[in-house]
């Protein structure tokens, strides 16, 4: 991963050797977003994306990147070391949408029983969320977004801008490929 000497990643475009990304490192068009799995207009966002990528399929590369807001979120860290734990067992979008999917359970009990829907070890995930082992990758998530502006979720960024737009599927659509919808 590149960094620069005060530790900023280079970029607000996907990083595919670090990221969690789905479609082509290489697409025209490069969406990232800085999300917190408990806030509400994340959670609105998240059907947005969904429709985003369906529309756009192999012209779109999506990453998504954690910025938990533990001031408001009091579940905001652990879910988002959950979906790493998942990245770690190799399933981080299925977890990364059924938290968004249930955003009214994110004690750490849901947690683990979302860990074992996914037919994952759930006692190795729960384990690590406990001892922060992905705290250290959340918080880089976290300063890189900061450093590039971030203030609050979720923040997108259309091919390394930041996007101050409304979060809808036609406006966000229109911005990403520069046409009317």
């Amino acid at each position: 991963m590149k960094k620069n000497p005060s530790g900023a990643l280079l970029s607000a475009l996907p990083m595919p050797d670090r990221d969690h990304a789905q479609g082509p490192a290489d697409a025209a068009i490069q969406l990232v977003e800085y999300g917190d799995y408990e806030c509400s207009y994340c959670g609105e966002a998240y059907p947005v994306v969904k429709a985003i990528q369906e529309h756009l399929g192999e012209r779109l590369c999506f990453a998504f990147r954690n910025f938990p807001l533990g001031n408001s979120h009091p579940h905001a860290q652990h879910t988002a070391e959950a979906a790493e734990g998942a990245a770690a067992q190799g399933r981080f979008w299925e977890m990364h949408d059924l938290l968004y999917e249930n955003q009214g359970a994110l004690e750490d009990e849901d947690l683990a029983r979302y860990a074992s829907a996914l037919h994952l070890d759930a006692r190795r995930l729960m384990s690590e969320v406990l001892a922060g082992t992905y705290t250290s990758r959340v918080r880089e998530d976290f300063r890189s977004g900061a450093r590039h502006g971030v203030n609050g979720t979720p923040s997108f960024f259309m091919n390394g801008v930041l996007y101050n737009g409304t979060t809808s599927v036609e406006e966000m659509l229109s911005a990403l490929t520069g046409e009317a919808v």
